[in-house]
């Protein structure tokens, strides 16, 4: 008889528990019924939870799973479209058929331009290498109309396939975004059909809030459309760019008393077709003026010349603080940066010919006192030679990355015994970067 009373009891329970679950789900809420002898009495409701703590519960989900949690109830629901969770959002534009990435849904698109697009503030496009899905992101860009964006970036994960859309189909779509938004203050546009006209559409909307502009690889643009965008974005700070648009008119207008401190300058020097590129030279008083208006600005050059195609370079003093080159470069190259770019803090060498660089790394030790950072390729230096070029930089040096096969043993040092000498004078353990085997 106990036992059957105390069945009796628990399915009574059971039912209880059941209809009070059916009563909460036709009010709308969603949770866990009180649990006789638990510690507080009973469970904290989820369906019951602050707004506040649901949103800082969304913001640490992945999409997929903000979506799912959002289908609890209808509280949740509602955070879901909470203006907060919308404002910064990347698009994902993968076709399945070529890519193995996951692609944001059709109709979440189509949700978001309906009841978020006037919430967006922080938005990134990221395409893989098909044009349907640069023109997909152009279409997207198209809608937002009622956009109030601050930082706009278009990545391509692969080739570059917003090349492949139309000019005029990526312009008119980049047009609608600077002519609504009206505060922009970031853009990544690298290796699009950006053109003159949609920078001066840009200019004309947010020249009071651009602080930082990315458009390496824009083969339509000018000198005078990114001039225009210097002229009047007098709070720019950073800027990345083509060799080909730099000139001395760019420069001045940077330095120009109405224009803020320029913090990062990014020049990328690219040659398609060896010996077919004119390169022209910047003259040194243009430099000077720019370093007078921003000290402390950090001016970073990526060379991919073939070496035939390096003499405009450096011939005059340059304040460069950061070199890198992605092809070979000659000794008499690296000579001149030993003598004229004495704000260098930061150089990679890719490869090199066949004859140690000894002289030109003692002179660039010599000659560039802020060098922090040195990473060499296929190279030679004897070892000798770069013990020497080691102890003249001393502690400074932060980043020494340096092949073994680019060492050469002489009468001084073998390889082995010279990790220890170069650890001496940095005051750190040492030891050369070695070839993996794999």
């Amino acid at each position: 008889m106990k036992r059957g009373r105390i069945s009796i009891k628990s399915k009574c329970q059971t039912f209880s528990s059941h209809e009070e679950r059916a009563k909460r789900r036709k009010s709308g809420a969603s949770g866990f019924t009180p649990i006789p002898g638990h510690p507080g009495g009973s469970l904290e409701d989820w369906g019951n939870l602050p707004h506040h703590v649901v949103l800082q519960i969304f913001q640490h989900l992945s999409l997929v799973d903000r979506a799912r949690a959002s289908s609890v109830c209808r509280r949740w629901n509602d955070v879901f479209h909470i203006p907060d969770l919308w404002r910064r959002f990347e698009f994902e534009l993968n076709q399945p058929a070529t890519s193995y990435l996951r692609s944001t849904h059709p109709d979440l698109i189509q949700q978001i331009i309906k009841k978020h697009a006037q919430h967006l503030q922080y938005v990134s496009f990221k395409v893989d290498s098909c044009t349907e899905s640069a023109e997909a992101a152009c279409d997207i860009l198209s809608q937002l109309v009622n956009c109030t964006i601050k930082t706009l970036g278009l990545i391509s994960t692969a080739r570059p396939s917003f090349m492949d859309v139309s000019q005029s189909h990526f312009a008119s779509a980049l047009t609608v975004v600077f002519v609504n938004s009206k505060s922009l203050s970031s853009i990544k546009i690298d290796d699009t059909p950006v053109d003159d006209p949609s920078l001066k559409v840009l200019v004309a909307n947010n020249s009071d809030t651009l602080k930082l502009l990315k458009m390496s690889s824009c083969p339509h643009v000018s000198p005078a459309g990114i001039l225009c965008v210097a002229d009047q974005c007098h709070g720019l700070r950073e800027l990345a760019l083509n060799y080909h648009l730099l000139s001395d008119e760019l420069l001045l207008a940077l330095s120009s008393e109405k224009h803020v401190h320029l913090e990062h300058l990014r020049i990328d020097v690219v040659s398609e077709n060896p010996g077919q590129t004119h390169f022209h030279s910047i003259k040194r008083n243009s430099w000077e003026a720019l370093v007078r208006h921003s000290p402390k600005v950090n001016i970073v050059m990526y060379f991919f010349l073939y070496e035939e195609e390096f003499e405009p370079f450096f011939r005059e003093e340059t304040p460069v603080t950061h070199l890198y080159f992605g092809r070979a470069v000659s000794k008499a190259m690296l000579g001149r940066i030993g003598l004229n770019c004495p704000r260098l803090v930061e150089l990679v060498v890719c490869a090199n010919g066949l004859e140690p660089l000894d002289e030109e790394l003692i002179r660039i030790a010599e000659r560039c006192k802020s060098l922090t950072a040195i990473g060499l390729g296929e190279c030679e230096v004897t070892c000798s030679g770069f013990v020497e070029f080691v102890k003249m930089c001393g502690g400074r040096l932060t980043q020494l990355s340096i092949m073994e096969e680019v060492l050469i043993p002489d009468s001084s040092y073998n390889v082995e015994q010279i990790h220890s000498e170069v650890s001496k004078h940095l005051g750190r353990m040492w030891f050369p970067d070695m070839m993996p085997t794999w």
